[in-house]
């Protein structure tokens, strides 16, 4: 059973499993940082470019099955799966979240 996740990361989550690159950047700050496997990201067009490529481009769906809160951040872990070598790949999502936005997400497998 999925977990139940705070609205900004359910709202990306839903938009990431259609692919929808508009939504998928929705729920994030305009100042948002992404680190995903070392490489950071700052801001929206940044975000943009990264999901283009990584996400859209490689049809990678990730879908979490846990859930905890460690460090005053939001921690979902789950498979992604999509068009990739060795999918699917287990991926850890680290998410900080303010004022109803993502803040920061860091990602790792």
């Amino acid at each position: 059973m999925a977990p139940t996740l705070p609205r900004p990361i359910a709202d990306y989550v839903a938009a990431n499993a259609q692919l929808d690159l508009v939504g998928m950047l929705r729920p994030f700050a305009a100042d948002a940082v992404v680190l995903d496997n070392g490489s950071r990201h700052n801001g929206r067009a940044e975000l943009q470019t990264l999901f283009e490529e990584a996400v859209i481009g490689a049809k990678a769906i990730f879908t979490p099955d846990t859930l905890r809160h460690e460090d005053g951040q939001v921690v979902v872990a789950g498979p992604a799966h999509g068009d990739f070598k060795g999918s699917p790949i287990r991926f850890t999502y680290r998410f900080t979240l303010e004022n109803d936005a993502i803040k920061s997400l860091e990602i790792t497998s």
